[in-house]
């Protein structure tokens, strides 16, 4: 018995069982739930109807990420998955899907953030400056640009303590299993907050 999406084997609304009229249909079928997972990259191709395909990723580790409040993309790692509405298990065993709670690697947006606002995230102390490492003079275009931008330079708090410690929470907008990619959004004010309160009463249970 092959994995069927049809409704004939339902019941009527009134609890009366249906006769049925055929059988089961191509157009109908199902297939196996892929249940992508973190790793090194793995696409299936699999052929569909009319000669269409779909990539059925089994495994992702990285992904692009927008950050909407300062119109930025960067590809990233997928580090974790922390919190999926629908199902515990999915987090357990570590499932990609759409709209799952994951934590990527904030580097290249901290990276992006110090070079256009010239303001450091991180400050480092003279001890672990090396000796190539020493900040290079900047030209007057420069120190001009970082003045006009400093107004905007401000960003959601949470954000920035994420920041800090080089994870930060992101929700996967894409369908792994079906366009074999994980790309996805960096979480930010009032939805920020809501999934923080989620994740500290789960560890609070």
């Amino acid at each position: 018995m092959g994995i069927s999406r049809d409704s004939l084997h339902k019941r009527r609304k009134t609890g009366g069982k249906r006769a049925p009229i055929r059988m089961k249909r191509k157009f109908e079928l199902g297939r196996p739930a892929a249940n992508t997972k973190i790793g090194a990259k793995r696409i299936h191709v699999v052929r569909t109807r009319g000669g269409n395909r779909k990539f059925r990723a089994m495994r992702l580790d990285t992904g692009n990420f927008s950050w909407g409040s300062e119109a930025q993309t960067r590809k990233t790692r997928i580090l974790d998955v922390v919190y999926n509405a629908s199902n515990n298990e999915l987090v357990r065993t570590k499932t990609l899907v759409k709209n799952c709670i994951v934590q990527i690697d904030a580097t290249p947006f901290r990276q992006w953030y110090e070079a256009y606002y010239g303001i450091p995230l991180i400050k480092k102390r003279k001890s672990q400056k090396t000796e190539g490492e020493e900040e290079t003079p900047k030209t007057h275009n420069q120190l001009r640009r970082y003045k006009e931008r400093k107004p905007l330079a401000k960003i959601d708090p949470h954000v920035e303590e994420q920041l800090h410690t080089g994870r930060v929470f992101a929700a996967i907008s894409s369908r792994p299993g079906q366009s074999g990619r994980c790309d996805g959004y960096i979480l930010e004010g009032r939805e920020l907050e809501f999934y923080q309160r989620k994740l500290k009463s789960k560890k609070g249970k």
